[in-house]
C-alpha cells in the first residue's frame, strides 16, 4: 500500500465516518456537505486544503464532543462508558491525523 494512497484515504474515510454520523442524527445538509468535502479531497485547487483540515478540525472536535455527551449521559445511567469514549477518542484522533495528512497531500502537489 503506497503513501499516497493512505494520504488519501485517511481525510476520505473521516468525511464519510461524520457523514454517517450525520445521518444517524437525520441532518441531511452536513451529511451531504461530508461527502462532497470527501470528494473535494482529490480536487486539485489551492484552496481546498485549507477548507479540508477546517472542516476536519470540526470534525475532530464534533467527536471530542459527542464522546463528552455520551459519556455523561451514560455515566448519569449508570451505564458502561469506557468503551465507547476510547471508539469516539480514537475516531477523533483520526480525524485530526488527517488534518496532517492533507497538508502532507497539499506539500507534495506543491513540489511536482
Amino acid at each position: 500500500m503506497s503513501m499516497r494512497f493512505i494520504l488519501y484515504a485517511a481525510p476520505v474515510l473521516s468525511f464519510l465516518l461524520l457523514g454517517a454520523h450525520f445521518l444517524r442524527d437525520r441532518n441531511w445538509i452536513l451529511a451531504a456537505a461530508c461527502a462532497v468535502l470527501a470528494i473535494l479531497v482529490a480536487w486539485p485547487r489551492a484552496w481546498i486544503p485549507r477548507l479540508l483540515q477546517a472542516a476536519l478540525a470540526l470534525g475532530a472536535a464534533e467527536w471530542a464532543w459527542t464522546a463528552f455527551m455520551l459519556g455523561q449521559q451514560r455515566m448519569a445511567e449508570g451505564r458502561p462508558w469506557m468503551r465507547m469514549a476510547i471508539i469516539l477518542g480514537v475516531v477523533a484522533l483520526l480525524t485530526a491525523a488527517s488534518i496532517a495528512a492533507v497538508e502532507a497531500l497539499r506539500k507534495r502537489k506543491e513540489t511536482t
